[in-house]
């Protein structure tokens, strides 16, 4: 059965629209220098994360949930591609179907073969010909890019880490904000605190933040990216420095670096609701007047128990530091539990 020839045009039209939604699928995941959201892009993710939740609901292990999910950006990334190919590849079939001569098949083969290969099959006239060259150009472009796309993933991935692994060793694994301030106090038994260094510490991940806030914006799969440690997180690392920067501000006023502490909650909060947002979370840009955080306080007096293991210096009362350090939470904790959640980060 010959299809007729207003069908076909019908269906080049529809191919048309396919070539024009990789293309500009490609553009805003892989050039565009800000956070532009690609249908399907995100649906390439939410199926790979749907296919990875079926797997890795099966393994009770912790470990060997952590060690499947490590590879699912490269999944996303592999879709991606896989995905933009396909589009295109169906798009440039249905344009050559008017021309070809041979049925739907044959057009289906002169798209593959300009677009995955040197083109083996070469159509005749001129409009299809165009076509075959434009498609040969969008595989070489589409693969090209993708290459190019990997370094600049990876630099981010990079600096991100550099800084979580330098926490470890302040904040545990997994990091834990008490943990951060009772570490920097005790300065490994020396017996002379060193918390005058979390000055410093705060600017950095202030700075940390703001350049995670822009990658993980801009590149989206970064989020996916787990740190090379089964029990590390950036998610949790970041958390853990907002939280000894509310716990600082809120037992002890007169010692905490008051403005290096709350530029680095702004600037981690900010992070944390960009971030959220762009995965698709309803984040508001403040929180309500009668917000509350999910902590409860015995874990807030479980926090001072171990700050006053090494003798931390308090200068508050719990029950007076606490709606202080609530204020603080209410900021960042909705996004950051949602990333949390959505990235399966490890347990805090």
């Amino acid at each position: 059965m010959v299809m007729p020839l207003a069908d076909r045009v019908v269906a080049a039209v529809v191919g048309g629209l396919l070539v024009f939604v990789a293309a500009s699928s490609v553009t805003v995941t892989l050039i565009v220098s800000r956070p532009v959201k690609s249908r399907l892009t995100r649906w390439v993710d939410q199926i790979v994360d749907w296919a990875y939740e079926q797997v890795v609901g099966r393994f009770a292990d912790a470990r060997r949930r952590d060690q499947l999910r490590a590879t699912q950006a490269a999944a996303v990334l592999l879709g991606q591609l896989a995905a933009w190919l396909l589009v295109a590849y169906v798009g440039f079939a249905l344009l050559l179907w008017p021309f070809a001569t041979r049925g739907v098949v044959s057009a289906f083969v002169d798209a593959g073969s300009s677009l995955f290969t040197l083109g083996f099959a070469v159509p005749h006239g001129a409009v299809p010909a165009v076509i075959v060259f434009l498609a040969a150009a969008t595989g070489l472009v589409i693969l090209t890019l993708q290459i190019a796309y990997l370094p600049t993933l990876y630099g981010a991935f990079n600096r991100r880490e550099t800084q979580v692994v330098l926490l470890n060793a302040r904040a545990g694994v997994p990091s834990w904000g008490p943990e951060l301030l009772a570490r920097t106090h005790y300065a490994l038994g020396t017996g002379v605190s060193t918390l005058d260094t979390m000055p410093d510490l705060y600017e950095k991940w202030e700075s940390w933040a703001a350049d995670v806030a822009e990658s993980h914006t801009t590149y989206p799969v970064l989020v996916r990216f787990r740190s090379p440690e089964p029990l590390s997180s950036w998610v949790i690392s970041l958390l853990a420095v907002l939280d000894s920067a509310a716990l600082f501000l809120a037992l002890s006023p007169e010692a905490a670096p008051v403005v290096p502490a709350r530029l680095c909650l702004r600037g981690g909060f900010r992070c944390f609701n960009r971030i959220a947002r762009t995965m698709g979370f309803d984040i508001p840009d403040e929180p309500a007047p009668d917000a509350t955080t999910s902590l409860t306080y015995a874990e807030f007096l479980d926090a001072l128990s171990r700050m006053r293991q090494v003798g931390f210096p308090i200068e508050r009362d719990p029950a007076e530091a606490w709606p202080d350090f609530v204020g603080w939470r209410v900021n960042y904790e909705p996004a950051a539990y949602a990333v949390a959640a959505a990235v399966y980060a490890v347990p805090a």
